[in-house]
């Protein structure tokens, strides 16, 4: 819950800064070149920070816990953050140096000014990483002491920072044309690195008080700190893979259009709130917990993990089928209750849509992946994360070249619908790479995951209720009448907006969708649903 709380307070603050930097800069060919430079040193942040913390340090610090020795559990935690810090600190004086061939990589479709103004963004907000990076090691320190709330409240202080800079600087510049534009995204980016340093320092005082005797070193003389160095590796590969991925996804934006750049970041922004609420959620409470589960004998901590990883796996597809769905059949109203303003319209609303839609398909396996993987490291093994997402990049990387370059022409679809066929090809690689985990995974500790019917019973439900909430959202649609002014975007009555502001429409829609969901999910037996209204309930005093 705590876990849940802290995620869902950062993502709503990163909606909010979603929504003014879409105010400010919408789709405007400055906001995908600062997109695209802001990537560039995450790759830092993904290769060293808290998915790779969670993988290899997590699992033997929160097992030195578990056997109550502190000693070394302090030991470890400070030579982890000295070899962090040197390896993080050479990154960025060399990620610094390669800057431009960073851009070229990342973003081919980047020529002259756009290229230029990538490079000084890159720049700027290299160091910034560094501190995110630190930011990640208090995380891991902080969940292992089932201290959750604070490591996942700090990057809300991220999200203020750069929401102030745009509400500070925004007026000034938006109205001067491009260069304008350009000093804004170079104020921004001094914005993120200061954010970057606030969200380090605010958890570092309670990181102090855990720890009995914090002392950075750069050694390997204790063997658990080998240990999470023989794990590190294996999970480093691994989340350079998923990099890779994500690196494929956004060379081929760039390739496709500014349009399509900018809205497959927006639009990743918008499906990683499921994915993070809960997939990220249960992953990271469940992660400690079944680390310290696996140093008592195998058998009971086969059956910790199994039950652990069931009930982790139902939450999770609970809450994420109708985060799907609505994606799916509401995706327009959502993107435009989260982002319409300013200077990004209707129109834009309605394109980001397409890229939900085909994110949909592999939400529910994205999420599920994660608590997979996090048993994995729990058992100290993370080579088979790795090989699986090799499989999986291999093969989206091939999906992602067929379906969103060469797919659309062939087809006689416009060249932009591109971008929403990258969305569905990493949506479909991700069910394969979570079908080769749970197997593996089966093999090892006993059957585990969904059980049969789950899925199904949640996905009708689903469609029940987004297809009640579609009648709704036409209804609408025919008693107000389309905005005036608002054209339609390759077709389709179903994609005319309603006269009624974004917001209020996705609440006329999102709330008879929901109480749908429940009830059909608790009809079909569903025990979640019934949990669910029976809590409700006791709110409401109409059951004990």
């Amino acid at each position: 819950m705590l876990v849940g709380i802290g995620i869902l307070a950062s993502r709503l603050m990163g909606l909010v800064r979603e929504r003014v930097f879409a105010h400010y800069l919408g789709n405007a060919e400055a906001a995908a070149v600062f997109k695209a430079a802001l990537r560039i040193p995450n790759f830092l942040q993904n290769l060293f920070g808290e998915g790779v913390l969670s993988g290899s340090f997590i699992p033997v610090y929160a097992q030195l816990l578990g056997k109550k020795d502190a000693d070394e559990a302090d030991r470890v935690a400070g030579a982890v953050f000295g070899l962090l810090a040197l390896a993080t600190g050479v990154m960025v004086a060399l990620g610094m140096l390669a800057t431009p061939l960073f851009v070229d990589l990342i973003a081919p479709g980047f020529e002259g000014g756009e290229r230029d103004l990538a490079v000084r963004l890159v720049r700027i907000l290299f160091p910034g990483t560094g501190f995110l990076v630190l930011s990640a090691w208090c995380l891991g320190i902080l969940n292992s002491h089932r201290r959750f709330l604070l490591s996942y409240l700090a990057p809300v202080v991220w999200n203020i920072v750069i929401i102030a800079t745009l509400l500070v600087m925004g007026g000034r510049y938006t109205s001067g044309g491009r260069a304008a534009e350009e000093a804004l995204t170079e104020w921004l980016a001094y914005g993120v690195v200061l954010g970057s340093f606030l969200q380090f320092a605010v958890q570092v005082p309670t990181v102090m008080r855990l720890l009995g005797r914090f002392r950075p070193v750069v050694s390997l003389a204790s063997a658990s700190v080998r240990q999470v160095l023989k794990n590190f590796g294996p999970v480093v590969l691994g989340r350079g893979v998923v990099q890779f991925s994500a690196w494929v996804d956004t060379a081929f934006a760039s390739l496709i259009s500014n349009r399509a750049l900018s809205s497959l970041l927006y639009a990743q922004t918008i499906y990683l709130i499921p994915v993070s609420l809960f997939g990220m959620a249960v992953s990271a409470a469940e992660l400690p917990e079944m680390a310290r589960a696996t140093a008592e004998g195998e058998a009971q901590a086969h059956a910790k993990l199994r039950s652990r990883i069931d009930a982790g796996s139902r939450r999770i597809a609970f809450w994420v089928v109708p985060s799907a769905a609505a994606l799916l059949f509401l995706g327009d109203l959502v993107s435009g209750a989260l982002l319409q303003t300013g200077r990004f319209g209707a129109a834009d609303s309605r394109y980001l849509w397409y890229l939900l839609m085909g994110a949909a398909v592999g939400l529910v396996a994205s999420t599920v992946g994660r608590l997979y993987a996090s048993a994995f490291y729990a058992l100290k093994d993370p080579k088979t994360p790795l090989r699986y997402a090799i499989v999986r990049v291999a093969m989206g990387t091939v999906k992602a070249w067929f379906l969103a370059l060469w797919l659309p022409e062939r087809l006689g679809l416009p060249r932009e619908l591109g971008a929403a066929f990258l969305t569905l090809s990493s949506g479909i690689v991700a069910w394969v790479e979570t079908t080769l985990l749970r197997r593996k995974l089966r093999s090892m500790v006993g059957p585990v995951g969904l059980p049969a019917g789950l899925l199904p019973r949640l996905y009708g439900a689903a469609v029940v209720g987004g297809l009640v909430a579609l009648a709704v959202k036409q209804g609408l649609t025919g008693l107000l009448g389309p905005m005036p002014g608002v054209g339609v975007e390759w077709g389709g009555g179903l994609l005319v907006p309603p006269r009624l502001h974004p917001v209020l429409g996705l609440l006329a829609t999102a709330i008879p969708f929901g109480v749908v969901y429940f009830a059909v999910s608790a009809a079909l037996g569903v025990p979640e649903a019934g949990a669910v209204f029976r809590k409700v309930g006791r709110k409401l005093g109409l059951a004990r």
